[in-house]
């Protein structure tokens, strides 16, 4: 994940985070979509069934500097999978885009863009895939690149996996994570967009946007599994961002998904030129906020059968996220980052990571505040607040921090 020192964005070392092959060491897609119950998602649409594979739908990920070889890593990362190279339009999954003129290489932000672009693929097979890159790893940029992602016609959810240190002015750039008036979503309906983010890398505390109340944050994890992908179980991950924010109501991460580099995940990346192969094994909060983004997308396919626009992130999929049944997640009860993961939510994993099939279900038939096409707009649900689920997840947090004050461990 990318780092912010002052207002510059700048990609960490990510020897911590990989393992290099010339053959995949880490998860595969099959496993990963076991694990978590991904394989699972359908939908009912008249007398069909349907998988949940992101269909109609555009994923944005947003990052700096220019992946030069990602359109034909991404066909050697499905070829090695059996995945498709093509969306549900049949078009070539991928659309790369600089806006702000063309950006230098940059291997480390190279790899990061693999990960996210093949793992995001991987979760939602089908969508669309729009990759925006800023010219430079600065603050302006980045968010000029997130401006551009969010208006462009059937984006739903924008995944963004940098950040960094907090600062005095951040809350007038979370502006900057909301739906633009109008916006048209996945199948062509009004709808809204979410902005994914991660947690961060280095432990408590957490950084920014990881405590924007715009941003849907996910923690981190580690990931253990039986034969198959079969899941076994989960901890907090030593590295998870998280704890409450210096200069935001609000607290960090709200979710979780597997991070740690002992069970990373497979990621082709030819752009760093390593002699020893271009197959590595990648772990961070990062891996988890364009999966995370993909099973948003998800439930934005499944709303679309019925009519329904795209999620809008702050005023509709974050108060339906923190009103999920708790079966919708893998509750992770130990763990620390600096605080103790613990029973509910917790600053290390949020609410826990997905159990896919019912997590997107319940998510796709959350009602919305964006019309549907089969309703009057009388009948629609009175819209949220905006950021009234802030000081939900505030509670929450605050909660688990006078827990661990008082010296509590974790009882898992």
């Amino acid at each position: 994940m990318g780092q912010m020192t002052g207002r510059k964005i700048v990609i960490e070392a990510l020897e911590p985070r990989q393992l290099l092959s010339y053959t995949p060491t880490g998860l595969t897609p099959s496993e990963v979509r076991e694990a978590y119950q991904i394989d699972r998602i359908q939908f009912q649409y008249k007398t069909l069934h349907l998988a949940g594979d992101g269909s109609g739908q555009t994923i944005a990920i947003v990052n700096a500097n220019d992946a030069p070889d990602i359109a034909n890593d991404l066909h050697s990362f499905d070829a090695a999978f059996g995945l498709s190279d093509l969306d549900g339009y049949g078009r070539f999954a991928l659309t790369k885009v600089m806006p702000q003129g063309k950006a230098p290489a940059d291997a480390g932000w190279s790899l990061e863009t693999s990960l996210d672009v093949e793992w995001a693929h991987a979760v939602a097979p089908k969508a669309h895939l729009l990759l925006v890159e800023a010219k430079t790893a600065s603050l302006g940029d980045l968010l000029s690149a997130v401006n551009y992602a969010r208006r462009r016609p059937g984006v739903v959810a924008v995944s963004m996996s940098w950040g960094g240190d907090e600062f005095g002015a951040e809350s007038l750039f979370d502006s900057t994570f909301t739906t633009p008036a109008g916006h048209v979503g996945g199948f062509g309906l009004r709808g809204g967009v979410t902005f994914v983010t991660a947690s961060g890398d280095n432990s408590a505390p957490a950084g920014w946007p990881a405590v924007s109340p715009n941003a849907l944050v996910v923690g981190g994890t580690t990931l253990s599994i039986g034969p198959g992908g079969r899941y076994r179980g989960e901890t907090g991950w030593s590295g998870s961002g998280g704890g409450l924010a210096w200069f935001e109501n609000t607290a960090s991460p709200d979710v979780a998904y597997d991070a740690d580099p002992r069970s990373g995940f497979s990621v082709f990346d030819s752009t760093g030129g390593s002699n020893n192969g271009p197959w590595y094994q990648v772990g961070g909060t990062s891996a988890g906020s364009p999966q995370w983004a993909a099973l948003v997308a998800i439930a934005d396919q499944g709303r679309g059968y019925h009519g329904k626009g795209s999620l809008d992130g702050p005023r509709e999929a974050l108060p339906a996220i923190y009103n999920l049944p708790a079966g919708d997640f893998h509750d992770i009860t130990s763990g620390y980052n600096g605080y103790f993961a613990r029973p509910g939510y917790d600053l290390v994993t949020g609410l826990g990571s997905p159990v896919a099939n019912e997590l997107v279900e319940d998510l796709a038939q959350t009602p919305g505040i964006t019309p549907s096409i089969h309703l009057q707009p009388s009948h629609v649900a009175p819209a949220f607040r905006l950021g009234a689920w802030r000081q939900l997840r505030h509670e929450f947090a605050f909660s688990t921090h006078q827990i661990i004050d008082t010296g509590e461990p974790s009882t898992a």
